[in-house]
């Protein structure tokens, strides 16, 4: 009975494992996210459960999910999947049969999960498989019998862990194909001591984020030589090193490659690495110790100076402050990094044989050396305020200058760089000018010989300031901006042009004429208001006359043989005297004999208007070409139309025919009086005088109170 209880346990259980094994598809999610190329992206989706996707998927990223278990069926029938990452899930369980379909996998990714045992049976039917990774899962140990046995095709594998604590003998048995292995191990407690064997097939050695954790017990490699006969290519970074012994370094007979960047060299060290510059590590052609606490450039470049093999050095990232002004290095030297340091000028100690040299994040304000093989030259984050003189280059080709001080550059910079094809100038303080903006517009349209090969969004203005923070490629300046003096020149001329036209219309309008009479009339004026306000303080008042005459200097004969005795001493028998309104005599105001001395003629001419009644002209060709008359005439010209005079205060007389059309056309207003007022004109025939001097009377003739 017992036996039979024991029996039907065992088939129950067998039959619960069946059933959990063989889950129903209905349980499972459908991937809908798969492309045409059949690759299936299927990561951050929040999946439980293994989702279905085609069978004919070529790749399947599940990665970032919430899958805890995969099981026998989940991945059945996905015999073309080529790549399959679980990545970041929390996959604690995996069936030892789960990937026995995936006979074409070459890419398997379960990194980053809860794993605590590496199954060996999860990889027997993966025989294409190339690349592996299980970084960063519990396990303790990669597990017995050897997890990888069956992996004959294995190029790439990662393992290990903050778990991991143990590795043993026979760990990686099976692998004899592969090309690059990736451990973390940075808490083993058991490593079977190495045994000689044969490493002929070492060839990089890679050690990253080593961390010794008792320097005091730290011992040479001497007793691992025959790990160190081998390799050419060795790489230790950012580990804390900060000396490899002389007699460790003469072990590396076939290094080529070496890189010890990140760590705490110093001038000292170096030289016991490199033994004194004797010359060992003959066949070294790449070394990098940048990122170190090195401080001398001559000291370097006497430690390398007998490699004869050495064609690129990298120093950058040290203390330099200085470089002597000569120095000896391998002739065979072709590039040169010395980036990040603290120099501020060059000199001559840079070796001529140089291709490639590097300069940037420095202080350097100016270049001048004559390098005549260099092809690259970098000086990004300096303080260049302009492009290096390309004479010093003649076989440059590619210029990299950003993040320095420069404000602007242009073809004629460019055209002493015989060669320069590639240019980097971005980041700097450039003044957007016109010549600029055109330039680098029409390199960026590929345009130019020199083509600007980083970003035109690095191309900013700083200056003008209605400019600054614009990209370079979007500004459009005017052409008042761009061409300034052709812009004023031809602003001038035209101004030029414009004013002579408005001089010429001034003058042919009489423009001119009517400023200076204005101006006249003005301080003419102020002087008759000075005038008349000291006559109403009490001074004397200036007698008034009848009539003001203007009339030319050549007409003077017929104002003092006619005009004034006829009117001034009128004839006792021209009529009767006795009568109250017979004709009494007149005052004229002359000017040869009433202007008074001393006054300006114009205070002179105004104040003879403002104290005569009438105005009489004495027209004829004689006043219109008079310079006087014109003044006369002028002032009455205001005085008419000032307010002050009656609407008849002028008399026109004309001595001999002329028409409104001989008067000047500046005199408007009086051409106007001609034609609105009746004017009196000098007969020819003498027995018309009477008439004359008749009409003359009556014109002038004032009531007496």
């Amino acid at each position: 009975m017992g036996q039979s209880a024991n029996s039907y346990l065992t088939l129950l259980v067998l039959l619960l494992s069946l059933g959990c094994a063989q889950r129903s598809d209905t349980d499972r999610k459908r991937c809908g996210y798969c492309d045409l190329q059949l690759s299936c992206d299927c990561s951050y989706g929040g999946f439980i459960h293994v989702p279905l996707v085609p069978e004919r998927a070529l790749t399947l990223d599940l990665s970032f999910n919430n899958i805890t278990e995969v099981w026998a069926d989940d991945l059945s029938g996905h015999m073309s999947l080529r790549a399959l990452s679980l990545h970041g899930n929390r996959l604690a369980v995996i069936h030892p049969s789960a990937f026995d379909s995936l006979w074409s996998l070459e890419k398997l990714d379960l990194s980053d999960n809860r794993l605590t045992d590496i199954n060996h049976k999860w990889f027997t039917k993966l025989g294409a498989l190339q690349q592996l990774n299980l970084l960063d899962n519990p396990y303790s140990c990669l597990g017995s019998p050897p997890v990888f046995q069956s992996l004959v095709r294995l190029r790439r594998l990662d393992f290990g862990g903050p778990a991991l604590v143990e590795l043993k003998r026979g760990d990686l048995s099976g692998v004899t194909e592969l090309e690059e292995l990736t451990i973390h191990a940075n808490n083993l407690e058991r490593w079977e001591r190495a045994s000689w064997t044969d490493h002929r097939g070492i060839d990089e050695f890679f050690v990253q984020n080593l961390l010794v954790l008792d320097v005091f017990k730290f011992v040479s490699l001497l007793q691992h030589r025959f790990l160190l006969h081998y390799p050419r290519k060795v790489s230790v970074i950012h580990s804390q090193v900060f000396v490899i012994p002389c007699l460790t370094a003469r072990l590396l007979v076939n290094m080529q490659y070496l890189d010890l960047s990140n760590n705490l060299l110093t001038d000292l060290t170096v030289t016991e690495m490199l033994c004194n510059g004797d010359g060992t590590l003959k066949d070294l052609r790449v070394l990098n110790i940048s990122g170190n606490s090195l401080k001398s450039v001559s000291t370097i470049s006497r430690l390398v100076a007998k490699l004869s093999k050495l064609t690129h050095l990298d120093i950058s990232r040290n203390g330099y402050s200085s470089m002597p002004q000569d120095c000896s290095w391998p002739r065979t030297l072709r590039h040169l990094n010395i980036s990040g340091a603290k120099l501020t000028t060059i000199t001559s100690c840079l070796p001529t044989t140089l291709e490639v040299l590097d300069l940037s994040n420095n202080g350097l304000k100016s270049f001048f050396l004559f390098l005549p093989a260099l092809r690259e030259l970098h000086l990004s984050g300096n303080k260049f305020l302009s492009l290096p003189q390309g004479w010093q280059f003649p076989n440059l080709q590619i210029l990299t200058i950003q993040s320095n001080t420069l404000n602007m550059f242009g073809n004629s910079d460019l055209q002493s760089y015989r060669r320069l094809q590639s240019l980097q100038a971005g980041q700097n303080k450039f003044v957007c000018s016109c010549d600029f903006v055109d330039f680098l517009q029409s390199d960026f349209k590929g345009a130019g010989d020199v083509h600007i090969t980083d970003r035109t969004e690095s191309y900013i203005c700083d200056s003008p300031l209605y400019l600054q923070g614009e990209p370079v490629g979007q500004v459009s300046l005017s052409i008042i901006e761009c061409h300034q003096v052709l812009f004023v020149s031809v602003s001038c001329g035209v101004a030029l042009c414009v004013a002579l036209l408005l001089c010429i219309l001034l003058w042919r309008l009489h423009a001119f004429w009517y400023l200076k009479m204005t101006w006249a009339w003005i301080k003419a004026k102020r002087s008759s208001k000075r005038r008349r306000k000291r006559d109403r303080t009490g001074a004397e008042a200036l007698l008034s006359f009848d009539a003001f005459v203007s009339y030319s200097e050549r007409d003077a004969s017929w104002v003092e043989n006619f005009l004034v005795p006829e009117l001034e001493e009128p004839r006792e028998n021209a009529e009767d005297s006795s009568n109250p309104r017979s004709p009494r005599s007149l005052t004229l105001c002359l000017h040869k004999r009433d202007f008074l001395p001393g006054y300006w003629i114009m205070d002179n001419i105004m104040s003879a208007m403002e104290r005569s009644r009438r105005t009489i002209f004495i027209l004829s060709q004689n006043f219109v070409e008079s310079d006087w008359c014109r003044y006369e005439l002028d002032f009455s010209h205001f005085w008419l139309f000032d307010g002050n005079a009656g609407g008849e205060a002028a008399i026109l007389i004309l001595l001999e025919p002329l028409s409104k059309d001989d008067i000047p056309k500046r005199f408007c207003k009086l051409r106007k009086l001609m034609s609105s007022t009746t004017y009196l004109e000098w007969p020819q025939e003498e027995e018309r005088s009477g008439e004359f001097w008749k009409n003359l009377r009556e014109a002038l003739r004032v009531e007496d109170d």
